[in-house]
């Protein structure tokens, strides 16, 4: 029951993840503030994604049971509403107090998340006991390895919501208010750690292949290390330019990783492409964001930077994964197959580089060309996981 119970609300959070997804595209296409596409794209999308996945993944990466199979109940309607507010009050919409509401509705949804998954985890909290089994006994350094990162990805997660809270609240702030250093304390430190920690463990099981031990272990220490400095030292000086280097090398490397496993393996399912998508994507993403470190920023490069790294690096990622757990053969409906999802991936994959290449030259007609390209692909994504669970 407890195992139903979970999966039962992954799909459901799985499927507000989509949503956000599409409603953050549709709003780019309208010409949305930069901020409101944040909090779509991190809180929204990106989060809700990992809440769901997590519930799932850490419990049986760590060798327990989720202590508490209704939290995912119990923390949807925060996050959900929660969100919800913040995006209202992104774009300056609804009474003065609704960015509070929301901040404070999210932080009690992520305490519940934190507790939950914390308080399964009290026992084995630097990972050592992996559930690997002995067929894959020779997987057992790299999984234990990655789990002692997950609780470091929480402690982002922990920061992040406070910063959040404290700038819609009054409550005196971990650095200065400034909303850049959330979307990297949640996206590079939450997300981005969770990343390289679970894709460590997935996608050598997917793809039926082992990456460099050495690069995972760089991968894994400087991806923990980026985002913190990166935070602290937002907008100048040579530890801007470090937070920028270590980051940089986290996703070059994991890229990298990737790279490997799909060389190595003889594998070539279609979620596949969609997280060598993501690498490269990142890889362009964090070029970009050295460059800023670097002294060569612009308004439009900022916007490139961010899709790259949010729609690119983390959503290809999360949706390659997503098409991994959810096959979209499986969907019973008209034209719910692979090929669908190639020309989802294709559609998505082009639309980012064409945004890039527009925003880069300043041609608009370019980049609204690549954000409907963009929006096509993601409302086909929308349409292939709605079929599976229409199915089931």
């Amino acid at each position: 029951m407890t195992a139903a119970t979970v999966s039962r609300w992954a799909r459901r959070y799985v499927l507000i993840s989509v949503l956000f997804l599409v409603t953050w595209q549709i709003a780019v296409v309208s010409g949305i503030p930069r901020h409101t596409e944040v909090v779509l794209g991190v809180f929204g999308f990106i989060l809700h994604m990992i809440f769901g996945k997590a519930y799932s993944l850490v419990p049986t990466y760590f060798d327990r049971t989720l202590a508490f199979p209704r939290a995912p109940a119990v923390q949807f309607p925060f996050v959900v509403v929660g969100t919800g507010g913040l995006v209202g009050a992104s774009l300056r919409i609804g009474p003065p107090w609704l960015g509070a509401v929301g901040a404070l509705l999210w932080s009690l949804g992520v305490g519940v998340f934190l507790v939950a998954l914390l308080w399964t985890v009290r026992s084995n909290l630097t990972g050592r006991q992996t559930a690997t089994g002995e067929t894959n006994v020779e997987r057992r350094p790299v999984d234990r390895l990655a789990n002692g990162f997950v609780p470091i990805a929480f402690l982002y997660l922990t920061a992040g919501t406070y910063e959040t809270l404290a700038i819609h609240t009054g409550l005196p702030p971990l650095f200065d208010g400034y909303s850049p250093r959330v979307t990297h304390l949640l996206a590079a430190g939450t997300a981005g750690v969770m990343l390289f920690a679970l894709g460590f463990r997935l996608l050598p099981r997917f793809l039926v292949a082992a990456p460099p031990r050495p690069l995972v272990a760089v991968v894994l220490v400087t991806g923990a290390l980026g985002p913190v400095v990166l935070a602290t030292h937002m907008g100048s000086g040579s530890w801007f330019q470090l937070g920028a280097l270590v980051e940089a090398m986290a996703v070059t490397g994991f890229a990298i990783g990737v790279g490997t496993l799909f060389v190595r393996s003889n594998r070539r399912r279609v979620g596949f492409y969609g997280v060598l998508a993501g690498a490269i994507s990142g890889v362009i993403g964090v070029g970009i964001g050295l460059s800023f470190a670097f002294g060569h920023q612009s308004p439009a490069l900022v916007i490139a930077h961010l899709r790259l790294n949010l729609l690119g690096f983390l959503g290809f990622s999360i949706i390659g994964i997503t098409y991994q757990f959810y096959p979209p053969a499986v969907g019973s409906l008209p034209g719910a197959s692979d090929r669908t999802a190639f020309v989802s991936l294709a559609s998505l994959t082009s639309g980012l580089f064409i945004q890039v290449i527009g925003l880069s030259t300043h041609h608009s007609l370019v980049t609204m060309i690549g954000q409907v390209a963009t929006l096509g692909g993601t409302l086909l994504y929308a349409f292939l996981i709605g079929a599976v669970f229409t199915t089931r």
